[in-house]
């Protein structure tokens, strides 16, 4: 027989794959806000931290990129809506995306989707109905009212950095209505117990930033475990068997979406083959702005099936983009299946470079929290923009995955450095070819060396 307790845990285990996304993407924005991410300044509501750099093993965020610098906003929408001025950047690649804070892309400003010259853009907040100003190119629908804008500019590398640090200062936000302030982030009750934390969290967050109304529906199971409860917490006192409950459904949930976020072990998944999912951030089903693509294409068909996608995204991607904006794909086995551990020497063989419009790159992380990898050499990515790489004659590149930096200067060109154990690397394509979106093109795999 099936215990109270056991059906609560359950559902509980349901609420934390449901409502990790919003709690994680929230704590982001905090921690961004007070402490910062790198070389990412702590940075208020409402105005642009610019990276004065490429991301190096200092900035502390998931899969963050050696590709492009950074700058990132936080925007409350509470207070009425935004002017976003974006400057030309003369045909060089930049995307703006525009993250909800249940981590939904719901618009994308840049080379792919608007174009590189400047404009002015009204970012709304959810419901508002006034008129937008004369001269801007365009009204962004925010899906809640706290949204991330994350920016990404090119950089050929630090030579390159005066010409992004331009544009940076050029990126502005201003306020259409300047009397009217936002009301910032909501505080759950400090009085909960650590274990309860998470549930707290969600509790607050998720009435503070309602989502879709299929979602709010969903919402509805949770009314057992006191996530839809208003006004004091119900987890400071709470009964017994529902801290029970609650506490053995986050540690099921949690097991459940770290295990979607690694390769399926499965014999049709070939060993070393690269876990390359376009597909991975299309759980937002609702809300399609501008420079999104509202196809059956990139939707997922099921939606209850798309709140653990939704968190396995979050966990090992946070702020990754649709693959039709940038593909990425890792893996953590080379070719004979086993663990890739810096005790060992590796390379990766293109026998053609990876189909793309801009550009691609290969970076290393380290496991299980997915940093950058530090290394005396200061290399953490290269890939098709890397001055300096040797290429065979007939065309190829290697790719030389070691601790050590290699004797030889080819090796050494085409070096990227690897930590003392685990680690799982990651390729980027940005604005990937068609042969990539449909499957059709194939990543090497890591080959073990001697």
């Amino acid at each position: 027989m099936t215990s109270r307790t056991d059906n609560l845990a359950d559902l509980a285990a349901d609420a934390y794959v449901y409502g990790y996304p919003l709690v994680f993407d929230v704590s982001m924005i905090s921690a961004f806000m007070h402490k910062g991410f790198g070389s990412l300044p702590p940075t208020p509501f409402n105005r642009f931290g610019h990276s004065t750099k490429l991301a190096t093993p200092d900035a502390h965020f998931v899969s963050v990129n050696n590709d492009t610098v950074y700058s990132i906003a936080q925007v409350d929408l509470s207070g009425g809506p935004v002017v976003l001025h974006v400057p030309d950047t003369a045909g060089v690649y930049y995307v703006l995306q525009f993250v909800d804070v249940w981590s939904n892309n719901f618009a994308y400003l840049g080379q792919r989707a608007t174009g590189t010259e400047a404009g002015d853009w009204l970012v709304v907040p959810p419901g508002w109905a006034g008129a937008a100003p004369d001269g801007v190119r365009g009204v962004i629908d925010a899906p809640t009212a706290v949204i991330s804008i994350v920016g990404r500019n090119a950089c050929d590398g630090p030579q390159d950095m005066p010409r992004v640090r331009a544009l940076q200062q050029q990126l502005t936000l201003t306020p259409l209505n300047q009397e009217t302030h936002g009301t910032g982030l909501p505080k759950p009750e400090p009085d909960v117990s650590e274990k309860l934390r998470f549930f707290e969290q969600l509790r607050v967050w998720m009435a503070a930033y309602p989502p879709a109304g299929p979602d709010q529906e969903h919402q509805e199971r949770f009314q057992p475990l006191g996530l839809l409860e208003e006004g004091p917490s119900p987890y400071v006192n709470a009964d017994p068997t529902l801290v029970k409950a609650l506490t053995e459904g986050a540690v099921s949930g949690k097991a459940r979406v770290e295990a979607a976020s690694k390769p399926p072990a499965d014999d049709e998944h070939p060993p070393g083959a690269w876990e390359m999912n376009p597909h991975l951030f299309d759980y937002n089903l609702d809300h399609f702005g501008i420079g999104t693509i509202n196809s059956p294409q990139w939707r997922i068909a099921d939606r209850r099936a798309s709140y653990l996608v939704r968190a396995a995204a979050a966990r090992a991607a946070l702020w990754g983009n649709h693959g039709y904006e940038a593909v990425y794909a890792h893996t953590f086995t080379d070719a004979d299946g086993k663990q890739l551990n810096g005790s060992r020497s590796y390379s990766l063989r293109f026998e053609q470079p990876p189909p793309v419009e801009s550009f691609w790159s290969v970076t290393m992380y380290s496991t299980p929290d997915y940093y950058l990898v530090d290394n005396p050499a200061g290399r953490y990515s290269l890939g098709d923009r890397t001055p300096g790489l040797v290429y065979a004659e007939d065309g190829s590149l290697t790719v030389v995955i070691q601790r050590e930096r290699p004797d030889d200067l080819d090796g050494a060109a085409n070096w990227l450095p690897a930590p003392e154990g685990d680690f799982r690397p990651m390729i980027r394509l940005y604005t990937p070819g068609q042969s990539v979106l449909d499957g059709t093109y194939q990543l090497p795999r890591i080959v073990a060396r001697g």
